[in-house]
């Protein structure tokens, strides 16, 4: 609509033309009860800019890049809501893209995002080495880690610490009786899966047993409820199933919930088990299902705020490390 629609707006929310231009453009830089009566004006006259023209002027989009490993995982459907609800506050959108934990489709889109001039990049790495994140800068692109610690420095990161995690969900399977647990975890490449065995192993050897022979671990090819059920299939054949499974995700922990409840073990009488993420179908489960809860929703939320906070002020951006401390929610699976 140009120059008159923002005039309209202005009159409406009885500000100056400038300070609706702000609110469109560097909504950080704008009083909230301000920036909310330009945005209230916005919404009752219907205003749309001309998205493609305040891209050239400002050489980058309103939009943010979110790229995760498993949208099939409801853990990051909260952090997508915690990323778009922080993005809206400030005018800007959310673009998600799906790397199902492959390097090369993650490549490709972060190609997209870069192409299409996103304003910033969150992302759960598929890989180890975050190096090649680096050339988004080139493009004036910041980039925040989300559910991934940065060990490198220059890089801010939004995470959960998964070695306490992981102790957590074995010491409370010990703190029941348990002297032998079953590690269901993903593949070994994945750093979360790593940190949260560590954890355990931390977990059995703080009570005096021996992880190499208290703790058994089965790597399952994908962290999802299907691979969880033929993970619990080969348990049941072995003739000699746990007393107790830690399962790296809630998604593997439900699929062996279903295998076990259908062949008729006793959940917690026979194998008490504990998932990880706490996503809203671990509560509704047949058998409610114990889990370490991770703030999926602040996850999203806090990483969008410093990375926009990066892009209104690179030079003046302070790096943040951020970690979130887990919670263990207990239920009907471990009794």
């Amino acid at each position: 609509m140009g120059d008159v629609g923002i005039r309209q707006v202005a009159l409406a929310a009885g500000v100056s033309p400038g300070t609706v231009s702000n609110v469109l453009n560097r909504p950080e830089r704008v009083a909230a009860g301000t920036r909310e009566r330009v945005v209230r004006a916005v919404r009752e006259l219907g205003f749309v800019r001309h998205g493609s023209a305040s891209t050239l002027r400002a050489g980058h989009s309103r939009i943010i890049g979110l790229s995760v490993i498993d949208i099939g995982n409801p853990f990051f459907t909260g952090v997508a809501a915690g990323a778009e609800d922080a993005a809206g506050e400030l005018g800007h959108a959310v673009i998600l893209g799906n790397s199902a934990g492959s390097p090369a489709k993650e490549e490709r889109t972060l190609r997209a995002f870069a192409e299409h001039r996103v304003r910033g990049v969150l992302i759960t790495p598929s890989g180890e080495d975050t190096r090649p994140l680096d050339g988004l800068r080139a493009y004036g692109i910041g980039v925040v880690l989300l559910d991934r610690p940065a060990y490198r420095p220059g890089q801010c990161s939004v995470s959960v610490d998964d070695v306490a995690g992981g102790r957590l969900a074995a010491g409370h399977l010990l703190g029941r009786g348990a002297r032998r647990v079953c590690h269901v975890t993903g593949p070994a490449g994945v750093r979360r899966c790593r940190d949260r065995e560590r954890g355990a192993r931390l977990a059995l050897a703080s009570a005096g047993l021996d992880p190499r022979t208290a703790l058994r671990t089965v790597r399952a090819p994908a962290m999802t409820a299907r691979a969880g059920q033929e993970v619990a299939h080969g348990l049941l054949r072995s003739g000699r199933p746990p007393e107790a499974i830690f399962c790296a995700n809630d998604m593997l922990a439900l699929g062996v919930l279903r295998v076990l409840l259908q062949a008729g073990v006793d959940v917690p009488g026979d194998v008490a088990l504990i998932g990880y993420d706490d996503i809203d179908f671990a509560a509704a489960s047949a058998v409610s299902l114990s889990s370490i809860r991770q703030p999926a929703y602040r996850l999203g939320q806090i990483a969008t705020r410093l990375l926009l906070d990066e892009c209104a002020d690179p030079a003046g951006h302070a790096h943040r490390q951020i970690m979130f401390q887990p919670e263990l929610v207990v239920r009907e699976s471990t009794g």
